[in-house]
């Protein structure tokens, strides 16, 4: 339950800062740079993210839809540290953290997947 409600509030934190700014802006460069220059220049990808992370974010603290909150921020967790794997190595850590509790709880929640994971 701890976990579940860490994971939910740092996606609440790191989605409202996609609106409001007020963390530390990173330093990127190059390809880093570029690739998030076009989720902010799309003019709606940054905020989709945002939105996703926010919501799950307040599902899992909320103990509501779990297992949709796990599947619903999963592909932007996963997608946070490829980016870090590949473009921006020396903020890997947090991304490397979210994607552990995503999967943890994921095996947490296994037997609630089951009409899902079943042929």
């Amino acid at each position: 339950m701890v976990l579940k409600i860490l994971f939910g509030l740092g996606l609440i934190v790191f989605g409202l800062n996609k609106f409001l700014d007020f963390m530390p802006p990173l330093v990127l460069e190059g390809g880093a740079a570029d690739f998030i220059g076009a989720l902010v220049g799309s003019g709606y990808m940054w905020q989709f993210i945002a939105l996703v992370e926010i919501i799950a974010g307040v599902l899992l603290v909320a103990n509501k839809f779990v297992p949709l909150a796990l599947v619903i921020v999963f592909p932007v967790m996963l997608n946070a540290l490829m980016f870090h794997l590949f473009l921006d190595i020396k903020g890997i850590a947090p991304a490397f953290i979210f994607n552990a509790l995503n999967i943890y709880l994921f095996f947490a929640n296994k037997e609630r997947y089951n009409g899902i994971l079943s042929a």
